[in-house]
């Protein structure tokens, strides 16, 4: 009688989820709360003006501070993440936050507002900007880097979609200073996440970067200070023609979105009758159609030449903003909500290809240097921040402010186009 053989099965291999998506995780409540940090004074600006008396330009320079503090620190923030932890950069960000924001309520002059929403959250937020985006999906992702990037980037739209509407109800019923409170706490709120779930580099826990092979080394971590070897970076940068065109590019992303539609959307729309809190609602949209855009921007920037990609969004918002001002009047009629639409899918879908360009052009000071890039974003928001309110101030409406920005944009697609297909840092010296 012949005998039976059994053959057992193989052990299965439990599932565990690789460390990178926590940390990823983790990140992205660190950059939802920033970024809605960092909008709030667009829900500030008429309650303030209403109660101190102050001008749109006054209330606008402490806005214009806030976003270029918020792009200067990006770089030497990138740089102490290097030398000191993500953990610790992270957390102590976050108090800053805490601190102007806490501050603010305790206000009697102008110049108070600039120091505690222009400085210490410019400061604050700063360090929890795209570099720290750039910086976490260096270390800690090898496969799906343009996707997480991608999602990342979308947790700026998902604070702007969960923080606005709240404050803006709180400053129209309770206050602006129930608003700014609200983000000291929540901004406390996120520090024990980040102390206790944030990790460094995928070696703090015994593993590598998800997709890398196992055994890769760590990163040598250059010498020198931080502040240092941001600008030793920024001097090689310089040197190469793509970097001026990236800066120049993101310069006008930066004025067309944070400068401008960030900080100006909500009192332009009340100067056409709309109530403040509707305003902030369609600027909520604007977050909610950016997360899906930005994600697919990442999907698509791990496939598709990052350079068509940024003209494509660049020409795509300038047109959206060359029609706005007509737009206006129609408030929440069908045509004002495809402009929110297209612009929604266009908000910040430009930082996954501009992360991949300086990564593949400048290697392993990629994040740095688009911390750098990142500062030339910035500084064009508040450039754009500061103009637009004193427009408003002399000429009584934002018009030319909204044309104005359109054309940039154009110029920015073409700035992309020039960009050296498959330009590395040997062969892209200017």
């Amino acid at each position: 009688m012949a005998r039976m053989t059994v053959t057992a099965d193989p052990p299965r291999t439990p599932f565990r989820l690789h460390r990178a998506w926590l940390v990823a995780a983790v990140a992205l409540v660190a950059i939802v709360g920033a970024a809605g940090f960092r909008a709030t004074p667009g829900v500030l600006i008429t309650p303030l003006e209403q109660e101190f008396g102050w001008t749109r330009g006054s209330i606008s320079l402490a806005v214009s501070i806030n976003l270029l503090l918020y792009g200067l620190t990006a770089p030497f923030a990138a740089a102490m993440m290097d030398r000191l932890g993500i953990r610790r950069v992270v957390s102590a960000a976050l108090l800053l936050v805490a601190t102007g924001s806490g501050l603010t309520v305790f206000m009697t002059d102008s110049w108070q507002l600039v120091l505690c929403w222009g400085v210490l959250v410019g400061l604050g937020t700063g360090s929890m900007a795209l570099a720290f985006v750039a910086t976490v999906t260096d270390r800690w992702f090898v496969r799906h880097r343009g996707l997480v990037t991608g999602v990342l980037t979308a947790g700026g739209a998902a604070g702007q979609l969960v923080f606005l509407p709240l404050l803006a109800h709180l400053a129209g019923h309770q206050g602006w200073r129930t608003a700014s409170l609200t983000v000291t706490a929540a901004a406390l709120v996120v520090v024990p996440l980040v102390w206790f779930l944030l990790r460094d580099h995928p070696e703090d826990v015994g593993t590598t970067a998800l997709g890398a092979a196992p055994g890769t080394p760590r990163r040598v971590i250059p010498s020198g200070g931080a502040a240092a070897r941001a600008l030793r970076v920024l001097g090689k940068a310089a040197r190469t023609r793509s970097f001026w065109l990236l800066a120049a590019g993101f310069a006008i992303c930066g004025a067309s979105t944070n400068g401008l539609v960030g900080t100006h959307f909500i009192p332009a729309a009340h100067d056409h009758g709309m109530p403040e809190q509707t305003a902030a609602g369609l600027l909520a949209l604007v977050g909610i159609f950016d997360i899906a855009g930005t994600v697919a921007s990442g999907w698509l920037s791990d496939r598709v030449d990052s350079r068509i990609l940024l003209a494509g969004y660049y020409a795509l918002r300038g047109a959206s903003l060359l029609v706005l001002p007509s737009l206006f009047a129609a408030t929440t009629e069908p045509s004002m909500l495809i402009f929110i639409i297209f612009y929604g899918l266009d908000w910040v879908a430009t930082v996954p290809p501009t992360v991949a360009l300086c990564r593949r052009i400048y290697g392993p000071d990629g994040a740095v240097v688009f911390g750098w890039v990142f500062a030339s974003h910035q500084i064009g928001a508040a450039f754009a921040a500061l103009a637009a309110g004193l427009t408003r101030d002399r000429l009584g409406e934002y018009t030319p402010v909204w044309y104005g920005a359109g054309l940039l944009c154009l110029i920015a697609a073409v700035l992309s186009i020039a960009i050296v297909k498959g330009a590395s840092l040997r062969d892209e010296r200017a």
